[in-house]
C-alpha cells in the first residue's frame, strides 16, 4: 500500500467517524458545556451561575425517570447573557 493510499484510508475511516456539528442556533449545551465556555468548573456554574434569575431558563427533557433530565440551555441565549455582561466604553 502507498502513502497515499493509506492516508485516502485513514481520511475515509476518520470521516466515517465525524460527527458534523450541531449549528449554533439550535445547539443545547449542558453545564459542562457552559462551564467549558465560560472557563468556570461546572460546579460553579451549577450552584452559583445557573441559578440565577437572571440567567437563561433551562430546558429538561422527558426521561420517565423521577428526577428527569439535566437541564439543557440553549447556546445562543448563554452567549447572549453574557455579552449582556460586555463593559461599556
Amino acid at each position: 500500500m502507498t502513502e497515499n493510499e493509506l492516508i485516502e484510508r485513514l481520511v475515509e475511516a476518520i470521516e466515517k467517524r465525524v460527527r458534523p456539528p450541531i449549528p449554533l442556533s439550535v445547539a443545547l449545551w449542558d453545564i459542562a458545556t457552559v462551564a467549558q465556555y465560560l472557563q468556570r468548573d461546572p460546579n460553579s456554574v451549577r450552584e452559583r451561575i445557573a441559578c440565577l434569575p437572571s440567567f437563561p431558563k433551562a430546558i429538561r427533557l422527558p426521561t420517565g425517570g423521577r428526577r428527569g433530565s439535566h437541564p439543557l440551555y440553549k447556546a445562543t441565549e448563554v452567549i447572549a447573557w453574557v455579552e449582556g455582561f460586555r463593559e461599556r466604553n
